[in-house]
């Protein structure tokens, strides 16, 4: 049975799949969790230096190297994992395994104490492999269930189901947090291990209706792409040999690679500056996150607007160009005020950024393609390459010198992405991105 596009319920069951798994990126890796993390690993004996497994490193930093491994392993299995869930047509399966693997390792952390520090370490990294692998065979389905001109629309549904849930859930967690005294809780440490293991219950029990509602691939689809393929690897070649042939799209995801690197790295760390740099304490990141969330919703919405006006890319220039701004601005700041400002403008481009850079994607990829978990593995390795890049460079920098030069260093990438994103909106051969670039 052919799967019929813009279908409203088919849609919105594809953005509950946000609403589920946005609980672990907004508690995890940037609220509760790194504050957390960082309260309980900063002692008066040891400072912020911990042991794991023998090795010293600054507490910071050893959370940022594991995201970085876990997003390292990630980029080398989804290509793979990807070819052969179009092959087999088990794209919705896999969907499915990275949601329990994720969610099972937040209701992990319930048991992460300062003893228990290896633990933790390893929860929080297999929990961000488990997010990381449902995203991506989450994306592949955007062009299957929207058209084109639909699909930044789409995307933008998404980011706004995925920032309202996880602020409905943040709230809940932020009763236990700063009132544990209404429930009758002295031991300190038992709310924000309570939220990790409600984000692993939210996340599983919400991803049941994408489940539900999602389509497998028809035979048609399955059949057109065993054809083409005999293996998982002869896939991925036959994949990249198109992209060998479309210089805009390879442009594009250049310009991505780059400014990722200082995007997703500034969404992962912001709370453990935040803490560590102005010891703002878990009631203020809270409260700081929650309004970069609900600006996002905003934003999202409002930077698809703006690319039906004046086009995707001139769009994600400017929005570029913010977040430049924001890593000189954030090398400077010394009050909670002055975050709380820097604050509203990440949450109004972070939305926008991530929104528009899918459906953008999306929009240069060959029509009617039945085998999208093939592209958009490139797309995701695309960017947990860049991730691992920026974690790693902001720990490395931060051991050595201070967080504060590990912030300003991100502008670097973002300029690097900024000029390739120029050369694509100015290339002279126009005609694929006409609906991407231009009015």
């Amino acid at each position: 049975m052919q799967l019929i596009k813009n279908d409203k319920k088919t849609i919105r069951g594809w953005a509950m799949f946000d609403w589920a798994n946005s609980a672990y990126n907004l508690v995890i890796t940037s609220t509760i969790f790194p504050a957390y993390y960082t309260i309980i690993t900063t002692t008066k004996e040891h400072g912020d230096k911990v042991q794991f497994f023998g090795r010293t490193f600054v507490n910071t930093a050893l959370s940022n190297y594991s995201l970085s491994v876990a997003y390292l392993i990630m980029a080398l299995l989804l290509p793979f994992l990807s070819s052969m869930a179009d092959f087999n047509g088990t794209k919705k399966l896999y969907m499915k395994i990275f949601t329990y693997i994720g969610s099972f390792a937040c209701m992990g952390l319930y048991f992460f104490k300062l003893d228990t520090l290896e633990l933790g370490i390893i929860c929080f990294a297999i929990a961000a492999m488990g997010y990381i692998g449902g995203v991506m065979f989450s994306n592949s389905y955007l062009p299957e269930i929207a058209t084109v001109d639909q699909q930044d629309r789409v995307s933008a549904q998404g980011f706004a189901y995925g920032y309202i849930g996880s602020v409905l859930l943040q709230i809940i967690c932020f009763v236990f947090v700063l009132k544990p005294d209404w429930f009758g809780i002295t031991d300190l440490s038992f709310p924000p291990r309570f939220s990790f293991l409600l984000v692993g219950v939210w996340w599983i029990v919400f991803a049941q209706i994408p489940f539900r509602r999602l389509p497998k691939q028809n035979k048609d689809q399955v059949a057109e792409v065993k054809k083409k393929a005999n293996n998982g690897y002869q896939e991925l070649s036959k994949v990249w040999k198109q992209l060998n042939g479309k210089a805009q799209l390879k442009q594009f995801l250049l310009a991505f690679f780059f400014y990722s690197i200082g995007v997703q790295t500034i969404m992962l760390v912001a709370a453990s500056f935040g803490e560590k740099e102005l010891h703002l304490g878990t009631d203020k990141l809270i409260i700081i996150i929650l309004i970069i969330q609900l600006v996002a919703i905003a934003g999202a919405y409002l930077m698809s607007t703006l690319g039906k006006i004046i086009g995707n890319v001139r769009v994600l220039i400017m929005v570029v160009v913010i977040w430049i701004g924001i890593c000189v601005a954030a090398y400077y700041i010394s009050t909670a005020q002055q975050f709380y400002i820097i604050a509203i403008f990440v949450g109004l481009v972070m939305g926008g950024i991530q929104s528009l850079s899918r459906s953008t994607y999306s929009k240069f990829l060959p029509l009617d393609t039945p085998d999208t978990a093939s592209f958009f593995s490139f797309y995701d390795v695309t960017e947990k390459i860049a991730i691992v890049i920026g974690l790693a460079a902001f720990a490395f920098i931060e051991e050595r010198s201070n967080i504060r030069n590990s912030a300003l260093s991100l502008s670097v990438f973002f300029f690097i992405g900024l000029i390739m994103l120029i050369i694509l909106a100015y290339t002279k051969d126009k005609s694929p991105s006409k609906v991407i670039s231009e009015n």
